[in-house]
């Protein structure tokens, strides 16, 4: 299928694609703060969820491509805070995203007829719910002013950017049925 310049679908990957990379971008710097505060646990989290929205953006630019767009070159400007406030940010932004920012990009994507891409957003959408469920436990918990229970280790799906804990890692993805051996271990 032939695809305009102008689809909207086009226009929806080139926004998902900026939008994964920025969170790329800021869950790594957030990362780095969580570390400087002495919270490693939440620094592997969010390496992990970088490492995932990378994933994503990549997903998106390469369907961008096949349908005949032009790969997007981007700089962003990282706005970081304490560790508690950048769990809010995160959550709130996953929970955009999966809630308001991919489901009606999918329906679009349906209706233009463009397989690859409902794929994409929808691997995207339904990994983004982990990921809000991940950093909401860690904010709650770091909010208790307690001892931390969250994993050391994080696996990540390099096909759809899904994360697990690593011990509790299914033997497939749920999303996409990559088999764990596949993983990448974070």
């Amino acid at each position: 299928m032939v695809y305009s310049a102008m689809s909207a679908t086009i226009e929806n990957l080139k926004t998902a694609i900026l939008g994964e990379s920025k969170a790329c971008a800021k869950y790594a710097a957030y990362a780095s703060k969580a570390a400087q505060e002495g919270y490693p646990l939440i620094q592997k989290m969010f390496e992990a969820a970088s490492k995932a929205e990378r994933i994503h953006a990549m997903n998106h630019t390469k369907v961008l491509v096949k349908m005949g767009g032009e790969p997007l070159c981007y700089e962003f400007n990282i706005q970081v805070s304490d560790t508690a406030t950048n769990l809010r940010d995160a959550i709130a932004g996953e929970i955009y995203e999966f809630t308001d920012m991919y489901p009606p990009m999918i329906v679009t994507a349906k209706e233009e007829g463009a397989t690859d891409a409902v794929r994409s957003f929808s691997w995207a959408n339904e990994a983004e719910k982990g990921h809000a469920a991940l950093y909401s436990t860690a904010l709650e918990q770091l909010e208790a002013g307690g001892k931390f229970n969250l994993p050391a280790e994080y696996y990540i799906c390099p096909l759809c950017g899904d994360t697990f804990a690593a011990e509790k890692a299914p033997e497939k993805c749920p999303i996409c049925n990559v088999p764990k051996s596949k993983y990448i271990l974070i």
